[in-house]
Parts: structure tokens; C-alpha cells; sequence
């Protein structure tokens, strides 16, 4: 093998060597060329000339193109599998394995026993793809009729703000069992009030209501178990029969009861939020009703069918009347001593002379409204974000002149004398000598 003027590596018949020398030079030849195989085949490819890819790569042309028309052949080690010390002893291992035993170190000692020498890392390699999981045990599953369940659960959002702060907001969640049907909505808190009126429009974005609801064991829904049976929130109670459907809870530590809406809270977090962008919390409202409709247009991977289309098909329960629904969007508020209500964080002006008494709040479309018994006293635009004033036009008049007191104290009426006439003596004497006489 020799070098020349322009450097390029070529070959020279070796004469007089010995038999031993003679191999070396085949092993470099057959070497080199087989790094080479590649690189005649690429510019090969490019349509470069065997002479022009020989020249470029310091060998003849005929073995350019020797190896351009040569077929490719696979590795003779290929597909090849070599022989493991655990193979005698696999169905032993399948047998095993079949009466619930995985443990790799009883396994181990039992093969041992039947002569194997082997080590306990090709045990685990391949028992490790039968090997049941320990946390996620397998559960039947469960298909409702139309129109007969829904699933609703709480689960926790982030976002960041202009500064760059993360806030963790509440996201509720309903489905319809039988044609997955979505619902979601945001919210400030998730106390029981927040939780019915979610529930109320969720019914309503349904058009009815379904015969049975299943939560987990929240406490806005129950307030313990006795002898196996919920102890029902009142306030829940009384919800559930002025809407109509049956309510239940799951079983202790099996969430895969209410799966459906295990993952749709799941969907929301890695679907719906990552990336969004919103004003305040209406605007992502309008968003997460959008977004509903759209992945409800499509057709759902477990049904087959369109969410929105199985929807229509679903005998939901009638919704009752109006004056019911409205009934638990009210909550109720103290105004403060200078005239103010809160409510989802931010605080809205009252007339100074209700400081002190409780009124009824609830937010009507993109209004915040507080009523004294029916008489509506104060209504604000809604302020989404948390820290805000909303002042009352007229809040405080009439306040400095009658000294901060809304009615009149109790006073009590002081009347005049009567006058009485004054007689002499002499005339009832001369009365009483008359009636003597007489």
C-alpha cells in the first residue's frame, strides 16, 4: 500500500512476502473497503461517474463499480439470537409466574435449586413485561344508558399573570355518561354556593337534567358516611330534589368509578389551558365553552359517535322552572359598616343605610346585583379581578347630616297638661244641700 504524488491511497501487488503478511494485507484491503462501501454508493446516487467516485476516493473504477451493482447484504449476525442460560429454566419461570409469583429473588433461589448458574438481572429482564401493575389494577367498564348519569369533580388550574405570579383557580367539570357530552366553567372558589350554580348551568347548557349524579366524596355533597350510607349536605339535599336526578358518591379510594370525568379534568389541564391566552375570568369561560362545542363536534374515539349530535338524543329530565334555577345563583351577603359587600374577592358600594344588614347578591350576565329582600338596592359591572373597589354613585348621602343613622332612634311622646277648671268650695256645698233636699 502506497502513497502518491496527489495523495491518494492506492494499491501495489506485494512480491516475496511471507504467507503471514500476505493476510494482513487482505484484512487492510478488505478493511478499507468496507469503509468505503457507503460512500461509493451516496455519490453513486448523486450520479457521479464510477471513473469520477474512483478518482475522488483513490480507487479503480471497476471496484466502484463492483460495489455499485452489488446487492446489499445483511450482517450474518443479524436477526441472530444467542443462547441465554435462563432459556432451559423459562417455563419454569412461566409457571411460576402463572400461581402470582414475581418476587425475583424467590425466582432465583428456586432455579438455583434446579441447577441454574445464572444471575438475577436476566431474571428481572424477563419478568419485568408480565409483572402486574401494583397501583393500577385492572376495573370493568361501565357504560350508562342514555340519558341516566353525569360525573362532576373540582380540579385545580394555574396561570400567570402580567407579573409573572402563578394563581390557582378552581375548574368544574360535568359529563354526560352516555354521549360525553362536556361542561366546564372556572370559578373564584369551590364552596357549595359556586358548586350549584355550576350545576344549575351546566343543566341549563344540557337543556335538561339527568336522572343521576355521581360526585366523590366532596364535603359541599356530603357530610360523612353512617353505616354505609352518605350523610347528605342539606344544602345538597334540598338542590338535588328541586332539580330532580338522584345523587351518589363513589366508593372510597376507587376514583376509576367516575373515570369519565377523571380524565376530561385531566383533558382540560393538557388541552384547553396550556398556551391560552385570557382577558379575566368571563372571557375564559366564553373560551371553555367554545372549545366544549368544538371537541364535541368531533367524533369520540370510545362511542364513535359525535358528542353533540348523541346529546340531542339523550332524554334528559325537564329543567324546572326558572324561579328554581335562579333560586341557586343567589348568595348571601353582610354589608359592611362603610357600605360594601364582597364577593369573589372584590367589593361592591351599597347605600350607607343598609351597613350592617344582609341582602341577597348574584351575578346576572355581566352584572353584580344585591337585592333587600325584593327590592334591588345596588347593580355594578362585574369585576373579574381580585382586589377591586366598585364605589356605589351616591353611596354615602345624606350620611354626614344625619350622622351615620340610617332611621330615627325610638324616642317617645311627651303631651301637654290638661287645663282644669277651678271652682270654689261654696258651689259643691250647694250641690251637696241640693241632692239632700231633694
Amino acid at each position: 500500500m502506497t502513497y502518491n504524488a496527489g495523495k491518494k491511497l492506492t494499491h501495489t501487488k506485494p512480491t516475496g512476502y511471507h504467507k503471514s503478511e500476505k493476510k494482513a494485507f487482505m484484512g487492510v484491503d478488505r478493511m478499507i473497503r468496507s469503509g468505503l462501501i457507503n460512500m461509493i454508493r451516496e455519490k453513486a446516487q448523486k450520479g457521479k461517474s464510477p471513473y469520477a467516485i474512483g478518482k475522488e476516493l483513490g480507487i479503480s473504477k471497476n471496484t466502484v463499480k463492483k460495489y455499485i451493482n452489488q446487492p446489499r447484504v445483511e450482517h450474518g449476525l443479524k436477526g441472530r439470537k444467542r443462547p441465554s442460560k435462563l432459556d432451559p429454566y423459562k417455563p419454569a419461570i412461566n409457571e411460576m409466574m402463572a400461581k402470582g409469583i414475581f418476587n425475583c429473588v424467590v425466582i432465583l433461589e428456586r432455579l438455583q435449586k434446579m441447577g441454574y448458574t445464572g444471575g438475577i438481572t436476566i431474571i428481572k429482564d424477563y419478568v419485568k413485561p408480565f409483572r402486574p401493575a401494583r397501583s393500577a389494577p385492572a376495573v370493568r367498564r361501565y357504560e350508562t344508558k342514555p340519558g341516566e348519569q353525569a360525573q362532576m369533580d373540582w380540579g385545580i388550574a394555574h396561570y400567570i399573570d402580567e407579573k409573572g405570579k402563578i394563581h390557582k383557580t378552581p375548574v368544574f367539570v360535568m359529563i354526560l355518561g352516555n354521549s360525553r357530552s362536556k361542561y366546564v366553567e372556572f370559578t373564584k372558589r369551590c364552596d357549595i354556593y359556586s358548586l350549584l350554580r355550576c350545576m344549575v348551568n351546566a343543566f341549563e347548557y344540557y337543556g335538561g337534567v339527568p336522572e343521576v349524579v355521581l360526585s366523590d366524596r366532596m364535603k359541599t355533597v356530603i357530610n360523612g358516611i353512617e353505616a354505609g350510607k352518605p350523610i347528605w349536605n342539606s344544602r345538597f339535599e334540598d338542590f338535588a330534589a328541586d332539580m330532580g336526578f338522584v345523587p351518589k358518591v363513589c366508593r372510597a379510594r376507587r376514583p376509576q368509578t367516575k373515570g369519565k370525568v377523571e380524565r376530561l379534568v385531566d383533558y382540560v389541564k393538557n388541552n384547553f389551558l396550556p398556551g391560552r391566552q385570557f382577558k379575566d375570568l368571563h372571557d375564559l369561560n366564553s373560551q371553555a365553552l367554545e372549545w366544549c362545542r368544538k371537541a364535541d363536534s368531533k367524533v369520540h374515539r370510545t362511542t364513535g359517535e359525535i358528542p353533540l349530535e348523541a346529546l340531542s338524543k339523550e332524554p334528559l329530565l325537564p329543567l324546572p322552572d326558572k324561579a328554581i334555577c335562579n333560586k341557586y345563583r343567589w348568595e348571601t351577603r353582610k354589608i359592611t359598616r362603610d357600605g360594601f359587600v364582597s364577593y369573589d374577592g372584590a367589593k361592591y358600594g351599597m347605600p350607607w343605610q343598609y351597613s350592617g344588614r344582609e341582602v341577597r347578591v348574584r351575578i346576572c350576565g355581566d352584572f353584580f346585583e344585591a337585592y333587600y329582600g325584593e327590592v334591588r338596592i345596588a347593580r355594578h359591572k362585574v369585576e373579574y379581578a381580585s382586589g377591586r373597589i366598585a364605589w356605589l354613585k351616591g353611596q354615602y348621602q345624606g350620611l354626614a347630616e344625619k350622622g351615620g343613622i340610617a332611621v330615627p332612634l325610638p324616642f317617645a311622646l311627651k303631651k301637654e297638661t290638661e287645663t282644669v277648671e277651678i271652682r270654689p268650695l261654696s258651689v259643691y256645698d250647694a250641690l251637696i244641700e241640693v241632692v239632700s233636699n231633694g
